[in-house]
């Protein structure tokens, strides 16, 4: 495994970002347990408030203070402001499937727009969640990647598009009535190894139990990366073991280089021995994340070029039909060479699925609805 310790303690992991005019308001997701505590008593709050705030907002989902009996009614809202204060507002949502995928798209304080994806299945309800505004990884196929990066978002933020969608769920906003939350990916705008500490303040808030977190298996949470091995080495040292997913996209530098551009400083085979490094620390099967873009790295000679690079690792490929985004000159396979690519993957022994293309009908790809939204 790689060492590199000019990297730390941030791994300089997040590139280019632009300097924040205004930040967003701290909120009690922002900090660990014994953090919020502290963070009460220095404003002026009883310390247990924070346990109480903590318990309403992660196991009763309630964002309504009057709904907080245990607290005097004369002191809920001022608690609710100082230890809660609002930092998402939707602007629209966007429906397809039958209602059954829903794209919420929210506004944050300081009117940067971000995604997410809330989609019911038979088995299971997962929500896709962005955990930066934009982003920073210049993947050219990519609605997000074309609009750059804005900023990071806070736990905070990041954790109240979770939270939003928990609460949706459990108040039956979705065909087939109440429902429980039980999947979160880390697959909406942004890279979320860029976005490090907040994302990984997320993950505990995801998973610790009721009432410091929501209480969900990090076997239920999937965190996407382009391949930042710095970022990859040090999430397996956390103890959080969910599962990582890799966008690799093909499976040679040459063409890498230009789709992922951050393959410059991080070439396939370092990315996946990060992955079976992460992969055999944790004991989490790895998934590969395969965008098939027609002509560009869909021939039968790439597939049998990652058959042989996957063939002996623990890893399944999630292969992606490609989601165009107006005006784009990338677009998906054909269906024929999209099943041909299954079947050499196949052939090696490697698990392969297509994913399921939902919300293509309401601008599905990751950023498009908030570029359409800026665009008015």
């Amino acid at each position: 495994m790689s060492t590199r310790p000019e990297q730390n303690p941030e791994l300089k992991l997040v590139f280019d970002e632009p300097v924040q005019k205004k930040k967003a308001p701290k909120h009690l997701a922002d900090l660990s347990p014994a953090d919020r505590k502290a963070w009460a008593k220095e404003l002026g709050l009883q310390p247990f408030r924070a346990a109480q705030v903590a318990t309403h907002y992660f196991s009763h989902l309630s964002s309504n203070p009057e709904e907080w009996t245990d607290i005097p009614a004369s002191e809920r809202q001022t608690i609710a402001a100082a230890l809660t204060p609002k930092l998402i507002e939707l602007v629209t949502t966007r429906t397809t499937d039958n209602g059954m995928t829903r794209k919420d798209l929210w506004k944050l304080h300081d009117g940067v727009l971000v995604e997410s994806v809330l989609m019911r299945y038979t088995d299971r309800v997962t929500v896709c969640i962005s955990s930066q505004a934009g982003c920073g990884m210049n993947c050219p196929f990519c609605a997000t990647g074309q609009a750059g990066l804005t900023r990071n978002l806070t736990a905070g933020e990041i954790t109240e598009q979770i939270v939003a969608a928990a609460r949706a769920c459990v108040n039956g906003e979705l065909p087939g009535g109440e429902a429980r939350l039980s999947n979160i990916v880390f697959m909406g705008m942004g890279e979320p190894l860029a976005n490090y500490n907040a994302v990984v303040r997320t993950l505990h808030n995801i998973t610790d139990p009721n009432p410091d977190g929501l209480g969900i298996s990090a076997r239920s949470v999937t965190v996407s990366t382009v391949g930042l091995v710095n970022g990859i080495e040090k999430l397996m040292d956390e103890g959080i073991n969910c599962t990582l997913a890799v966008s690799l996209h093909t499976p040679d530098d040459e063409l890498r280089d230009s789709l992922v551009p951050i393959n410059s400083r991080f070439k396939v085979r370092e990315v996946l021995a990060a992955a079976d490094a992460y992969e055999k620390k944790t004991g989490r099967r790895y998934s590969i994340e395969y965008a098939l873009i027609r002509d560009i790295n869909d021939q039968s000679w790439r597939a049998d070029l990652l058959g042989r690079l996957l063939k002996s690792r623990n890893a399944h490929v999630n292969l992606i039909p490609l989601n165009p985004t107006p005006g784009s000159k990338w677009t998906a396979s054909r269906r024929e060479d999209e099943e041909a690519f299954v079947r050499i993957l196949e052939g090696y022994g490697v698990p392969v699925t297509v994913r399921d293309t939902r919300g293509r009908e309401i601008d599905g790809a990751c950023g498009q609805l908030a570029a359409a939204e800026k665009s008015k």
